[in-house]
């Protein structure tokens, strides 16, 4: 001991000495059980022996763990939260007694350790210490495994971007255990109840994440409340918009916030429906999907921006206020088509005619935009559907933008309405966003119903009462959905 204490003092690396014999078999299975206890929960990532305290990654990761494990963010871990984090990491809940032992340990300890009969965040990382400094550490790097992490304390890839599968023409949606999971992480995170999140609370729900996922552009790519601030539904619509552009990005997002732990999933790819192939859509001429894209084309300045603020609720005046680096070329929100709620993911394309990649046309539905009061707007149109949409399956629809300007001739050698019946497409449709309310959002139906119903598009489309019918239903079920939505609010 002479020997070696001075060296276990020089070497803060040296975790463990044992006095052993390969001659007289002395304390060999411990030497090989401290190895491997060396390699497997090594002390270095977690603590710091100088100073007898974690390190800051160790304290980071932890502090997500009790964020993540904190079910109703009020704070502490309760009995249920504590029992249900035991379960996830060690297959074993905690005797009501041995959770009260627990607790009283961190009362003896520290002042604030134990609030309210719960386990604060300082009383969570205190166990964590007083693990390490008996020699538990294996107990603490259980915890961080479990919960993702790899021996640098970093989120594994495989935690993160589990594999999954997406065939070509095949689209990705969240399936309804996602959305059950996502609305209970709102709830937790809406403190003041107003089915909306502040600033504030978007900031506290991306705490657990190493950066902020969202930027100033998501405000106006889902509804928001006259605060300007993220609504329940528009909350909802940027989890599906992000899941249905970048698979791999959501997947992410919901490692990060848990969703394999809470839900008790092997991966967060169990969060995901990959759609059947688009060609067997057509075919059944039906179809399961959820989100329907519509890519909007059109000249500089024809309203395509205005088309899909207009969505989103804004009128005119509400877009001025826009900043130019906020801006985005997405929104997303929900319509109904014959009482079946489905999202609609509105892309206004860059008008550059000669470059328009497989991306900008790969769609379920095309609007073509152009602005009634500019003799040059709807050549712009015309020459996109003739070399890209002629020959295809894709449906399309063109909107007479600012029908509340005068009405101009315009300079290509068809007019608007004489081209839509040379290609049997439905007459052009007039559409402001210049109004004193909400603009009216009807077109927006008839956009997702032709996604949804692409055989139809050239026959029963054109025929005003499959139009009536399906405004009418959406109508009816949007009044619906908002009487439901607000039983809910009463239950919550």
């Amino acid at each position: 001991m002479e020997t070696i204490l001075p060296i276990m003092n020089q070497y803060q690396d040296i975790e463990t000495c044992v006095e052993c014999s390969a001659k007289n078999l002395k304390n060999i299975s411990e030497l090989f059980y401290y190895a491997q206890k060396a390699v497997l929960h090594p002390t270095g990532p977690l603590y710091c022996p100088e100073e007898k305290e974690l390190k800051p990654s160790c304290i980071k990761s932890l502090t997500r763990i009790f964020k993540v494990s904190d079910l109703d963010n009020d704070g502490i871990l309760n009995d249920n939260e504590l029992n249900f984090f035991q379960r996830t990491c060690f297959n074993t809940p905690l005797a009501p007694q041995a959770l009260e032992d627990v607790k009283n340990v961190v009362r003896r300890n520290m002042t604030d350790g134990v609030k309210d009969n719960g386990l604060s965040l300082k009383g969570f990382l205190f166990l964590h210490t007083l693990f390490i400094q008996r020699g538990r550490h294996e107990t603490t790097w259980t915890v961080l495994r479990r919960f993702g992490y790899d021996d640098d304390l970093e989120l594994t890839q495989e935690y993160l971007f589990p594999m999954i599968k997406v065939p070509p023409d095949c689209t990705t949606e969240l399936n309804h255990n996602a959305y059950l999971f996502l609305q209970s992480v709102f709830d937790k995170h809406d403190k003041d109840r107003d089915c909306a999140l502040s600033p504030e609370e978007v900031k506290d729900l991306f705490k657990v994440f190493p950066y902020m996922p969202w930027g100033p552009d998501v405000n106006h790519t889902v509804c928001t409340n006259d605060k300007g601030w993220i609504t329940y539904q528009g909350y909802l619509s940027q989890w599906t918009l992000t899941t249905y552009l970048d698979v791999q990005r959501s997947l992410e997002y919901l490692g990060y916030l848990g969703y394999s732990i809470i839900c008790e999933q092997e991966s967060q790819a169990a969060a995901i429906t990959v759609t059947r192939n688009k060609r067997i859509d057509l075919q059944k001429k039906q179809t399961q999907r959820s989100v329907f894209r519509c890519n909007v084309l059109g000249a500089r300045g024809s309203g395509k921006s205005g088309f899909l603020q207009a969505f989103l609720g804004k009128n005119l005046q509400g877009q001025r206020r826009i900043r130019e680096d906020h801006k985005s070329f997405y929104a997303i929100s929900t319509t109904y088509v014959y009482g079946q709620e489905k999202y609609l993911l509105l892309h206004e394309v860059m008008p550059d005619f000669d470059f328009l990649s497989e991306a900008d046309l790969a769609c379920d539905v095309v609007c073509l935009v152009y602005d009634i009061n500019n003799p040059c707007s709807f050549e712009y149109c015309a020459k996109v559907y003739k070399q890209y949409f002629i020959d295809s399956k894709t449906p399309c629809v063109v909107i007479a933008a600012k029908s509340d300007m005068h009405e101009v001739r315009q300079h290509y050698s068809l007019s608007p309405h004489e081209f839509c019946r040379k290609h049997k497409l439905h007459p052009p449709q007039p559409f402001t966003c210049s109004t004193a309310e909400a603009p009216n959002k009807d077109i927006y139906t008839r956009l997702t119903t032709m996604a949804m119903y692409p055989h139809m598009a050239q026959a029963d489309l054109k025929n005003s009462t499959f139009w009536l019918r399906a405004s009418v239903g959406a109508t009816v079920f949007a009044v619906l959905g908002f009487a439901m939505y607000r039983a809910l609010l009463k239950q919550r």
